[in-house]
């Protein structure tokens, strides 16, 4: 009784600070308590502001001090409802509005979790792996869809809709991080094919494959087989994680699965996998055998030909595994064929280049000016139109930007490339091109949890030799 009797009186004074006095009685009758938490509030939002470089946002304190010390909106008027449903829905909406906030600042700008949804970066990460992606490494991007529901990338679930109002949309900003993107680097990033959205197919194949695959008309005017189709700003578009390999200004090529930069190769993960056909002696290859492989069900599934025969992933150290059973005839490693080149980027063109050889290529560069000619266009035409938002086109053998006839053209950001550590079942830049600079999201920093997907929860559904585990140990 004593207790609620002196909340009622605390209710009671901040409700008389807040609807009585001049602003220097109100001032005069808050609590030193109060002072100490405005005060700790107050540097935390100034040092924000100072990271923020925006001397607008120092209009903010106003509504701090209000909230604090002066009290002129309700900010807490339910705090003197009587106990009752009321009061308790009350309580309930203003910790949600709290939390909610608090964790929009958290994801926006130290970091968020992000769940490894394919296989294309395994064995180095694990399809099921949760990680932390710490964004304060490259610098946090300030939203340039501000109005986003916080715990939602492009779609709200179960309603199954947009979680985010396209307008307004801010131009690119970055704050400033620790380092720039390295070469090795694990990167989390907004997939850059996917400013344009068959919402049928989703993230399972970008738009541009489809139109390429059954024609623009057909993808546009079809909606019961592709759905509709929608375009996303920068900040909202799907999350991928691949390995950066080359960088801003580089000359990358790939000669038999080697990544070169510069001439010099890449080095090669530790579990890099590449696929190979392998075939037993006359005994079926059987599921135990695939499992102490630590080949998933799916890559079983998608890899079987027949009872002896199976193209698998592998790593250098499984492969060696595989060679020494006694029951294994042959471990070969399976080469692209020449014909793929029209599906590897720039999608559409022969450049007759496969994901084992490809290029060379070179990743633009901020501020580096490049000779524009018909033969490098499709390299770069997406670069200039869609990355930068210039106007393209090409008449009468002419490249025009903006309108005006070019011969060259100077890039306004950095882009990198990107493969991942499953070299031959990896969507990544070598079938949709560079990574620009103002849709990276993050590095991973830690593994949280991990799932196998393939065995239940309490059957080694939990892989606990993952979690806590650094996530890019080539990574030196």
């Amino acid at each position: 009784m004593a207790t609620d009797n002196k909340h009622k009186q605390d209710n009671n004074e901040e409700e008389y600070v807040r609807q009585t006095g001049s602003l220097t009685e109100r001032l005069g009758r808050v609590k030193t308590t109060r002072w100490l938490r405005f005060a700790i509030v107050a540097v935390i939002y100034l040092l924000w502001v100072l990271w923020m470089g925006n001397p607008w946002l120092l209009l903010g304190l106003l509504l701090l001090v209000d909230i604090y010390l002066t009290q002129y909106l309700p900010w807490g008027a339910w705090k003197g409802m009587k106990k009752g449903p009321a009061r308790m829905v009350m309580s309930w909406v203003d910790a949600i509005i709290y939390a909610l906030v608090l964790v929009y600042f958290l994801f926006l700008f130290v970091g968020q979790n992000y769940q490894i949804p394919s296989s294309s970066l395994e064995k180095s990460l694990l399809t099921g792996d949760f990680l932390w992606v710490n964004k304060v490494t490259y610098g946090p991007r300030v939203p340039q869809t501000p109005l986003h529901f916080p715990l939602a990338q492009n779609t709200l679930p179960f309603l199954n809709c947009k979680s985010y109002i396209e307008k307004p949309q801010l131009s690119y900003h970055r704050l400033k991080g620790l380092r720039n993107v390295e070469r090795m680097d694990i990167v989390v990033f907004n997939f850059p094919a996917g400013d344009t959205v068959a919402l049928k197919y989703g993230s399972s194949e970008d738009y541009y494959s489809l139109c390429f695959r059954h024609g623009r008309d057909v993808v546009n005017n079809n909606k019961d087989a592709f759905g509709e189709i929608i375009y996303r700003p920068v900040d909202r578009r799907d999350n991928y994680v691949k390995r950066c390999l080359g960088l801003p200004g580089e000359m990358i090529q790939i000669k038999d699965g080697i990544v070169y930069a510069d001439g010099k190769a890449v080095p090669q993960p530790k579990n890099v996998q590449y696929f190979y056909y392998v075939k037993s002696k006359g005994t079926p290859i059987s599921k135990d055998r695939l499992d102490e492989l630590e080949i998933s069900n799916e890559d079983q599934s998608r890899g079987y030909i027949n009872a002896n025969e199976y193209v698998l992933p592998l790593t250098a150290e499984k492969k060696k595994m595989l060679e020494s059973k006694p029951w294994v005839e042959v471990v070969q490693q399976i080469k692209a064929e020449p014909g793929e080149s029209i599906y590897t980027y720039p999608i559409g063109t022969d450049y007759g280049w496969t994901h084992d050889n490809y290029g060379p290529v070179w990743v633009p560069k901020k501020g580096a000016k490049i000779d524009l000619t018909l033969e490098n266009l499709p390299l770069y035409e997406r670069c200039i139109r869609n990355y930068e938002g210039n106007d393209l086109e090409v008449k009468n053998g002419q490249i025009y930007i903006n309108g005006k006839p070019a011969t060259s053209y100077t890039f306004l950001m950095d882009y990198y490339w990107m493969q991942g550590d499953n070299r031959d079942n990896s969507l990544d830049s070598r079938y949709w091109g560079f990574v620009p600079e103002d849709h990276i999201v993050g590095t991973p920093s830690i593994i949280l949890i991990s799932f196998d997907k393939d065995r239940s929860l309490f059957n080694g559904g939990i892989r606990w030799n993952r979690i806590f585990k650094m996530p890019n140990p080539d990574k030196k």
